[in-house]
């Protein structure tokens, strides 16, 4: 069969790389043609555009790049009618996938599965109407979505398991690097224990948190920093910031960073919840603009009490959020001092983890996902 999948990030393509790879085991006649990343490239098929072409975030980047947003919308649509898939399997980034979704619904008989749903329960609730109209089947990675669409919106949900669950399983049984070969590979400047620098993966969050993250992390000179670096990001984009400061930058290597560090300063997403299953603590930064506006909308608009997927799953705070008016200095000086070896704030949250990753269960979510998608398109009478 022939499947058309879009994504709009790196997580994305992570996820989307996992599907692919187990539609291809349970439908050996799989053909693919995407908007995806490098990963999915590898996985065999089609590259329409990169999602380096789509990932803009904020309004100010999106109002700005309107015209070429609405030009990959046009591109996707009618590369879509010409090529007529068998499915349209759309992958989060829900403001340009849901706009597919509502175009597929409208003039093709196409099906449209939605894999990864949109966090309608934290923003844009709204939302649902489109989803019940323009998608024909949701696939979840969250076990707590299953009761928002389900019982609150009577809106059928599959619940796979937890893609980012079973690649850092995989990952960390088949990784043997030591730390000393590691900091050697990566030519870090020394020997001593890293503490992780996730500043996220648009340009965006990276010039609101990561300044913030390396004069926090430097006030422990007993760590070194290292920073993950986003694949879709130019290493000279990262040296405005890193400049005169004693940073090493891996790119690519997320996983083998976190495999070795001691803790970890994060932004909100699917980072949060990776560090949490590589038992690293961590401390979640996000700066954002007008940040007592951001915390009124917290209290009073938006419906979900975390930004991070480990608060999130566990539904309770296990991993401080330094949001919007907590975003200071100070404060992630002394949260990162709590979650270091002896700090009082680092065995409770080890603890917490471990109970996130039961909630999350062992299911291999891809193969899952790749078996109710062949069935439901192929049913036997």
């Amino acid at each position: 069969m022939k499947y058309y999948i879009i994504v709009g990030e790196a997580s994305g393509d992570l996820h989307a790389a996992g599907l692919m790879h187990s539609l291809k085991d349970t439908d050996p006649g799989a053909t693919f043609r995407f908007i995806g990343g490098d990963l999915m490239q590898a996985e065999g098929g089609t590259m329409v555009k990169h999602y380096r072409e789509l990932a803009y975030m904020g309004f100010v980047p999106v109002l700005l790049h309107l015209r070429t947003i609405f030009r990959n919308m046009t591109v996707c649509k009618r590369d879509i009618v010409q090529w007529q898939p068998d499915v349209v399997i759309l992958v989060d980034y829900p403001g340009f996938n849901l706009s597919i979704a509502k175009y597929v619904h409208a003039h093709t008989q196409i099906p449209v599965y939605y894999y990864i749903s949109p966090k309608i329960w934290a923003w844009k609730e709204w939302r649902i109407k489109s989803i019940k109209r323009d998608v024909n089947q949701l696939f979840s990675i969250l076990p707590f979505e299953v009761p928002f669409f389900e019982e609150k919106h009577h809106f059928p949900i599959h619940y796979v398991g937890n893609p980012t669950a079973y690649e850092v399983a995989q990952f960390r049984q088949n990784y043997q690097e030591s730390f000393e070969d590691f900091i050697s590979r990566i030519q870090a400047p020394t020997h001593k224990p890293i503490i992780a620098l996730l500043a996220g993966s648009r340009k965006q969050e990276i010039k609101d948190n990561l300044p913030a993250m390396l004069r926090a992390a430097s006030q422990y000179p007993d760590y070194q920093m290292v920073l993950a670096g986003a694949p879709s990001i130019n290493d000279d984009y990262y040296a405005q910031f890193t400049a005169g400061w004693d940073v090493t930058l891996v790119k690519n290597q997320t996983y083998q960073l976190l495999a070795h560090a001691t803790a970890a300063l994060v932004t909100s997403g699917t980072a949060t919840l990776e560090t949490a299953l590589f038992n690293v603590p961590q401390v979640v930064c996000y700066e954002t603009p007008v940040p007592h506006l951001i915390r009124f909308a917290f209290e009073h608009i938006i419906k979900c009490k975390y930004i991070s997927l480990v608060n999130l799953i566990a539904d309770r705070e296990i991993v401080q959020e330094l949001l919007a008016d907590r975003f200071k200095l100070q404060n992630i000086i002394e949260e990162l001092g709590r979650i270091l070896p002896d700090g009082e704030g680092r065995e409770p949250m080890l603890e917490a983890y471990r109970q996130v990753h039961e909630k999350l269960g062992n299911t291999i979510a891809p193969d899952n996902a790749a078996r109710i998608m062949v069935k439901l398109l192929n049913p036997t009478p």
